[in-house]
């Protein structure tokens, strides 16, 4: 997580370029199948990153994340994958049993990246909330002075 963001901090510079993500905008003309998409759905950023671990001696690597456009499906408009067969029966019910939903890279008629998702509503972004309930990195939040008595 650290090297996504570390990566992604070093990689994206301030300009209004097309080819930078910086705004929803530019996201959304991006996105693979952007009309169908936008009705059927929600653009997002795809990170697809590798992490290597050695355990002799223990490290961890991190490579570049590699950043692509991609579209996040609705569980509603499944049929969209169905009718193109990209997905079969029991991928959809593995991923409906989990209550999850399926996102897609690449373009729909030239054999997209199909994934079933995780919806995780603990990642909304805290400090448009309540900065004070987010866990700060591993969740260690040191005690003021005043309780070491």
């Amino acid at each position: 997580l650290v090297g996504t963001v570390a990566g992604v901090g070093l990689d994206t510079n301030l300009s209004f370029d097309a080819d930078n993500v910086a705004s929803r905008d530019i996201i959304d003309r991006q996105t693979p199948n952007s009309e169908l998409c936008f009705a059927a759905g929600a653009s997002a950023m795809v990170f697809d990153e590798r992490i290597f671990v050695s355990l002799n001696p223990f490290n961890v690597y991190v490579a570049q994340p590699e950043v692509k456009p991609g579209c996040v499906l609705r569980r509603s408009n499944w049929s969209i994958l169905e009718t193109r067969e990209l997905v079969t029966k029991e991928q959809e019910l593995q991923c409906k049993k989990n209550l999850n939903t399926f996102a897609f890279v690449g373009d729909l008629e030239k054999a997209p990246e199909v994934s079933c998702v995780y919806h995780s509503e603990d990642a909304e972004n805290q400090f448009m909330q309540d900065p004070r309930t987010a866990a700060l990195g591993d969740g260690y939040q040191p005690r003021r002075s005043r309780d070491f008595k």
